[in-house]
């Protein structure tokens, strides 16, 4: 989950409301430079996170009561396995995309931790072979990856209220196009990306979250009791071409 220290308390974002502004994202791309296979590559980008189920989860606390950031995280075997079973039920064209988010992930951890590097080179092979069974090339596939990383990240930027005051940019990601984005804040209700990489000049982006006004928790259960009672509100964004 995505943590932010607000005036109001905890905002918290849920990591599958993470990926659904991604996904959202990803489907205003520029109809010429979209994947042959689209809606996979859409479900890709928009379930990348769909394994991390918070409240199915125990490590929700810090050792000082504070909700756990994603960015806190490490690799975790049993949770990487989980989501390339989820990818692999629907196809090999998504589990390949999600295996090469996994490495994306975890790769210099894994220079330091032999469980992660295992799974890792695991992990390449199955690609390998998923590529030459959907007959798809490493540069192609790591073109669409590249899409799928940039949404994420932007995606991840909006959540933690990154964008800079006064029109300042921020970079998003390199991107599948190499020529690396600039996210700009216009207004309290309006952002823009250039260059522009979308179909329409146009619109509006939403994603839920949720304000726990206690600031430190006996527990994971505590803290999951205190989730599930807080309101919901949904944040909105305008994004249009400058």
């Amino acid at each position: 989950m995505i943590v932010n220290y607000t005036q109001s308390g905890w905002e918290i974002i849920l990591q599958r409301a993470h990926g659904n502004l991604a996904g959202q994202l990803a489907a205003q791309w520029k109809v010429a430079e979209r994947p042959e296979r689209w809606t996979e590559t859409l479900l890709a980008v928009a379930e990348h996170d769909d394994a991390q189920t918070e409240l199915e989860q125990n490590d929700l606390v810090t050792k000082n009561g504070g909700p756990v950031n994603f960015k806190m995280k490490t690799f975790e075997l049993q949770h990487c396995r989980q989501m390339i079973d989820f990818s692999l039920s629907k196809s090999r064209y998504i589990a390949l995309l999600t295996s090469m988010h996994i490495n994306f992930l975890h790769v210099k951890e894994a220079q330091q931790n032999p469980e992660a590097k295992a799974f890792l080179q695991e992990q390449e092979k199955l690609r390998e072979n998923w590529r030459n069974e959907l007959n798809i090339s490493l540069e192609e596939a790591e073109k669409i990856y590249a899409l799928l990383e940039w949404c994420d990240a932007f995606s991840l930027l909006i959540c933690q209220q990154l964008e800079q005051p006064e029109q300042r940019s921020i970079e998003i990601s390199t991107g599948p196009n190499e020529q690396g984005n600039q996210l700009i804040q216009l207004d309290n209700e309006t952002l823009t990306v250039k260059p522009w990489p979308f179909e329409a000049e146009k619109f509006t982006v939403r994603y839920d979250s949720r304000i726990i006004r206690q600031l430190s928790f006996a527990n994971s259960g505590e803290f999951k009791k205190c989730l599930l009672a807080a309101t919901v509100t949904e944040n909105t964004w305008i994004i249009k071409k400058k």
